[in-house]
This record gives structure tokens, C-alpha cells and sequence, in this order.
């Protein structure tokens, strides 16, 4: 007897965790992402009604990516507009223990955990490539296809996708670190600068940032942040920082979780997330970068 066929929903479902996170990786918007995956299921749900499709997954792989490659443009228009910095929406990591992790290996779900690897930092520089060039490199260097299996998405030859890649390749390498911090001493140094921020330690938090640190700090005009540009020098951000958090931040709580695969500070008043603080190191000796801090609160309301 063969075994009954899925639904079409039971099938969407099945895959909804990759699309959502190839699409994230590629807008930077839960909102955005979540309108491509609408439109993706639409594709899907009518598609379904015709002859069965032999491969789901690759079939709503391809229409998810090329969806958010056209959304794109009008994605960039809209921050022509934008008040001060743009930096994406955090997405909270969940915890993963080895047991859930091997419960769901097996038929891509091991790509899904992939997009833990797409720290804010990295989110940045992928804002500077072409549509093209970032579906490409989201799709060969974090979850991991072929450029073949690319190519078939995109309707390009092999060797353009090849070409393609080794651009976005070039692009990100020469402005990410080849090497990660290990994820303890991200968070020790994430911990200890916080403690220096919010204990008003002007001295200890200078320490921790290299000369060239840059802050970036992203209100969308409707929240407080450094100003119109990103804020460089220890001096200057240390004395900014302090002066939000340490002289105004009575009934503030600050808590730590992985935001975007990488340890980060929530602060909180009156049971919401105010504020997401996020730290770029440099591997070899721990020193602080980038400061990213999201203040916006449209883009606060999923991460508790």
C-alpha cells in the first residue's frame, strides 16, 4: 500500500523554518520575509492543485528566493527615507541542545541551523551586495548549496553563479574577519561591557574598544540613537553610552541571550525590550569594533 500523500500545508510547514531563514538572511526583515513567505505558500498552494511536484523542497526554495530578490528594490526605496542608520531586525536565537539538533537533521533541516551563523556584523556587509550577489552567496556559504542547485534557481548558468559567488566572496571577505571569536569570549567581553556601561565606568569601557570602533546605532526616528551617522572613537561612544544607559537608565534591566547567533544584551523596562546591544570583535585579542544598537521599536516587538 503506498503511503497517503502530504498536503499541500503539511508540506509548506514541512519547509516554512529554511524558507523563512534563507529569506530572512537575504531582506533583514521578519516583516519582509513573512510577506515572501505568503507568497510563496500562494505559489505553492495553487501549483499543488496540478500534476505532483517531485521535488517541494526545491520548487519553493526557487520561488521564495526569486520572490526576494524582486521585493529588493522596493525593500531599498524604502530606506531612502529611513531616519538615521538602517541596520536589520534582530532575530533571536533559540537554544539549541545536541538532542533537538539531531531530531532535526535530515531532509535540510540541517541548513535551517545555519542561519544562527548570520550574525548582525555579517547582516551589514550583506546589505552592500546586489540582489543577485546576495542570494548567491546566502545560498552557497550559509546554507550550503551547490552551484549547480543555484543556478537551476536563478535560471543562470553554472559558471555565472561561480562568478557570482566568488564576487559576493570577495566583497564580504574583505571586510568580515577570516576568523570567528570563540563564542565564550564573545560573551565574557558582551558581559563586561555592559558592567562598564551601566556601572558608568568610562575607563573600563574605553579599554575594551579598539582605536577605530564604530557605533551604529538604529532608532528609525522613533526611538533615542547616536545620530544620523555611525558614531566613531572610544571616547565618543563610551561617553554616549554611558550617558543613555548609566545617567538615564532608571527601571532599566539589562539581560544577555544569542540575538542573531551571537551573545548580545536586551535592555528592558517595564516588561519590554527597549533596546538590543550586539558587539563585533576582533579575533585576535577580543577588542570591541562595532557596537550595533537597535532601538527602534518596530523592530523590538519578537525579541522578550
Amino acid at each position: 500500500m503506498e503511503p497517503e500523500a502530504q498536503t499541500p500545508t503539511a508540506v509548506f510547514t514541512e519547509h516554512r523554518e529554511l524558507l523563512f531563514g534563507i529569506v530572512y538572511a537575504m531582506l533583514g526583515t521578519v516583516a519582509d520575509t513573512e510577506d515572501v513567505l505568503q507568497e510563496t505558500w500562494l505559489s505553492w498552494e495553487a501549483r499543488s492543485h496540478g500534476s505532483p511536484i517531485g521535488h517541494p523542497r526545491a520548487y519553493l526554495v526557487r520561488v521564495a528566493v526569486n520572490a526576494a530578490i524582486a521585493r529588493q528594490a522596493a525593500i531599498r526605496r524604502r530606506r531612502e527615507t529611513y531616519i538615521g542608520p538602517w541596520l536589520p531586525e534582530p532575530l533571536a536565537s533559540a537554544p539549541d541542545p545536541i538532542g533537538d539538533r539531531a531530531a532535526r537533521e535530515g531532509d535540510g533541516a540541517d541548513r535551517v541551523l545555519l542561519v544562527e551563523s548570520v550574525s548582525l556584523a555579517l547582516m551589514v556587509v550583506l546589505e552592500s551586495l546586489t540582489p543577485a550577489e546576495r542570494a548567491v552567496f546566502v545560498l552557497a556559504d550559509v546554507f550550503g548549496y551547490g552551484h549547480n542547485e543555484i543556478a537551476a534557481m536563478l535560471d543562470r548558468t553554472p559558471a555565472a553563479v561561480r562568478q557570482t559567488a566568488h564576487r559576493a566572496r570577495a566583497h564580504v571577505q574583505a571586510r568580515r574577519p577570516k576568523y570567528a571569536v570563540d563564542p565564550a569570549v564573545h560573551r565574557q567581553v558582551t558581559e563586561r561591557f555592559m558592567a562598564a556601561v551601566s556601572g558608568g565606568d568610562l575607563d573600563a569601557l574605553i579599554g575594551l574598544m579598539a582605536p577605530d570602533v564604530e557605533l551604529t546605532c538604529d532608532g528609525g526616528g522613533l526611538a533615542p540613537a547616536a545620530g544620523p551617522r555611525p558614531m566613531h572613537g572610544p571616547e565618543r561612544i563610551a561617553a554616549f553610552l554611558v550617558g543613555r544607559v548609566f545617567r538615564r537608565g532608571e527601571g532599566l534591566a539589562i539581560g544577555f541571550r544569542p540575538v542573531n547567533g551571537s551573545p548580545s544584551a536586551l535592555m528592558v523596562r517595564d516588561g519590554a525590550t527597549v533596546g538590543v546591544l550586539m558587539l563585533d570583535l576582533r579575533p585576535e585579542d577580543g577588542a570591541v569594533t562595532g557596537v550595533y544598537a537597535v532601538t527602534n521599536p518596530e523592530k523590538l516587538t519578537r525579541l522578550r
